[in-house]
């Protein structure tokens, strides 16, 4: 009994991603979720309470993944004594950018929904929180420049919003364009390159 109810919610999943992937959340249908599932609706309400909690049984893992993966670089960096901070600038964020790649490589189907799909559900914010905390540890980094004695040029709060947000924005791409791997890594060292110079400029490096 246990392997046929493992079944059957795979089969209500596999329909979900691609009546998902297809009308994004909003358009999808439920009715047609359970009919090419090939299961009853009684038997999809076994399984989950509503449409969000069938999408969010395929995304939040991936979710929590991402994002537990990136509060953890960026909390890593931030406990480093100040002193030490301006040698590993990029580097725990280089190493999570990687981890991240890969990750999504190898969940490409949920995190493609994560990011395009999700519209009309408590995900539909997940690139814009991410922006949110690098932006806030952006400033906090700053300001131990300044602790440090550096001269660094006032930025405001919101050039430093619109610079994270193209970055996140062109790191997801390459999972939204499903570009080749081995691509997309080449892409994502470029541009990690391209915004560390970039932030080095304006931060008087």
């Amino acid at each position: 009994m246990g392997q046929d109810a493992l079944t059957t919610r795979d089969q209500i999943q596999r329909a979900a991603i691609r009546e998902f992937w297809e009308k994004g959340f909003r358009g999808a249908s439920l009715r047609q979720i359970v009919k090419n599932a090939g299961v009853t609706t009684g038997a999809f309400y076994g399984y989950f309470s509503s449409k969000e909690a069938l999408f969010a049984s395929i995304v939040e893992p991936h979710a929590a993944a991402i994002m537990g993966r990136f509060m953890e670089a960026q909390t890593s960096f931030a406990e480093l004594p100040e002193a030490e901070q301006p040698s590993h600038m990029g580097l725990e964020s280089s190493a999570c950018v990687d981890w991240m790649v890969d990750y999504m490589y190898q969940h490409m189907e949920p995190v493609r929904l994560l990011l395009c799909c999700a519209e009309g559900t408590s995900y539909e914010h997940f690139v814009h929180n991410m922006v949110e905390v690098e932006v806030e540890y952006t400033e906090r980094y700053i300001q131990v420049l300044r602790n440090l004695g550096r001269d660094v040029p006032a930025l405001d709060a919101q050039l430093c919003h619109i610079i994270a947000s193209g970055m996140f924005n062109a790191i997801f791409e390459v999972v939204v364009h499903e570009m080749p791997y081995d691509q997309a890594r080449q892409y994502i060292r470029q541009l990690r390159a391209f915004y560390t110079a970039g932030w080095y400029q304006l931060m008087g490096e």
